[in-house]
């Protein structure tokens, strides 16, 4: 019953952002007595589509919600924010809708975000691709008789059964494609044997960051990087640690083959064995008898808003990268490392959040060489919650909820952290020496802060920095401070 009850106040707040992003609505007593309708239990909420004629009958956040006293906030997260041995914190509070700071340490030192870094990737996505853009995967006509090419486009979370319309992860299924091509080739007077070829060539460079180490890539941190892929490159979608494909694209065209021969079967077509790459500079184009490269199946995957949704809720490092990509080629970037980097900062560019001293060597996060401060990332939330591009709210929901989603669900269940449970929503990042914690919370009096805190330098392992992290967050959700 508590998660049921943490579940439905953590709910709360993304839909009353999206009711007024501007947080413009009935005004909130400026003193209350209790905590605001989002911190209330449920039997204390509106019923959905109740009352105030809002979505869900909730009230949207007020602009008239005093802002927290400066001076109490950083004396209160002064006592919080406190490392575990070695290194420091550098970190920012702000009031979101007028960018007031009211807590500074260091905020504008760069520093190594671990999977904070995820955020810019998040937000350049939905700006430069759009929350509703789906990926298509393909199969053409091949450049023979007899030979049809699967062709990825950006979609590495493709299931290998039929299509699941409600999920993300397996949206678009392999053999639901495979039946698709059965039908075209049928229609077309196809029989016999048939051959899969496949075209990967969407992106270009090398698919390993050079920033990246054996280590991460061998223990399944990450893989190289394709245009397709199934479970983001998975073996199983239910097992998520550990070795990864290495060729994510040749085993996803390998289990298209598959189905494609277990749905050919009852039309008279079989299917080679074996799946070859298309060799370079050979994409199909129509021929004189038209055929060449003609559509014969697609699937479609989930939409951006929704891929950028998992990736900051369970960090997915192969779904981060791909997608970095893919903001490069609808960029007219080259689909590689560095053009996916530069077409990411140049969207930070375009949202006026100061970067110059920024440096990104990946988009995952998992190198030391990033360089990012605690406001640059503050900056980011800012625009999320409170910019005028309403695309970026659509990055809000996926933010991981303490106690309840993501990396942040089994963390805040002491007495100390209680107070944010359900209220905090946030990124994590953790490296050996690096801990971070950046996103947004609405306070007691129903104001909404961003945050971000950033510890470096920090001894290997030690429990009480990730604490320390959830403590001040805790802090900023419980605060009246003034």
């Amino acid at each position: 019953m508590l998660l049921l009850t943490l579940l439905v106040m953590a709910l709360a707040v993304p839909a009353g952002l999206a009711v007024s992003p501007g947080f413009r609505g009935p005004a909130l007593p400026p003193e209350p007595a209790a905590a605001g309708p989002w911190q209330q239990l449920p039997a204390t909420l509106s019923v959905p589509g109740a009352g105030s004629g809002t979505a869900g009958g909730m009230r949207p956040l007020s602009a008239d919600a005093p802002v927290p006293d400066a001076a109490t906030v950083a004396a209160q997260l002064t006592a919080t924010l406190k490392t575990d041995g070695a290194g420091s914190f550098s970190g920012v509070v702000q009031d979101a809708l007028t960018g007031k700071v009211l807590f500074d340490r260091a905020a504008d030192e760069v520093r190594a975000p671990a999977s904070n870094i995820k955020l810019l990737t998040a937000a350049a996505a939905l700006r430069t691709l759009g929350p509703d853009r789906r990926f298509s995967t393909k199969v053409v006509a091949g450049p023979t008789r007899g030979t049809v090419v699967l062709t990825g486009g950006g979609d590495v979370l493709l299931g290998a059964g039929e299509s699941a319309p409600d999920a993300v992860l397996g949206h678009a299924g392999l053999a639901t494609l495979a039946q698709s091509t059965v039908r075209a080739l049928r229609k077309a007077g196809m029989a016999g044997r048939v051959t899969v070829l496949l075209d990967d060539s969407l992106f270009s460079g090398p698919s390993l960051s050079p920033a990246w180490s054996p280590d991460d890539v061998a223990a399944g941190e990450v893989a190289p990087l394709f245009p397709l892929a199934l479970n983001s490159a998975r073996f199983d979608p239910a097992v998520t640690t550990g070795p990864r494909p290495r060729d994510a694209a040749m085993t996803a065209a390998e289990a298209f083959a598959d189905r494609l021969s277990a749905a050919g079967a009852a039309a008279g077509l079989t299917v080679a064995p074996g799946v070859a790459r298309l060799p370079a500079g050979r994409k199909p184009a129509a021929d004189a008898g038209g055929q060449s490269g003609k559509l014969l199946a697609e699937v479609q995957s989930a939409t951006v808003s929704q891929q950028v949704d998992l990736l900051l809720r369970t960090s997915d490092n192969y779904l981060t990268e791909v997608m970095g990509r893919m903001v490069a080629v609808a960029s007219g970037k080259p689909a590689s490392n560095d053009g996916a980097v530069a077409a990411v900062l140049q969207q930070l560019e375009e949202l006026k959040i100061p970067s110059a001293t920024l440096r990104a060597a990946d988009l995952a996060g998992l190198t030391l060489d990033n360089k990012v401060s605690a406001r640059q990332l503050s900056a980011v939330i800012r625009a999320m919650t409170t910019g005028t591009d309403t695309r970026l709210r659509s990055a809000l929901a996926g933010f991981p909820v303490a106690g309840l989603t993501g990396t942040l669900g089994s963390r805040y269940m002491d007495t100390s952290t209680s107070r944010g449970a359900g209220l905090v929503r946030a990124k994590t990042g953790t490296l050996n020496t690096v801990i971070a914690l950046s996103g947004y919370v609405v306070d007691a009096d129903g104001r909404l802060l961003v945050f971000s805190f950033i510890g470096n330098g920090l001894t290997p392992g030690a429990a009480g920095n990730k604490a320390a992290l959830d403590r001040t967050a805790s802090v900023l959700a419980a605060c009246g401070c003034r």
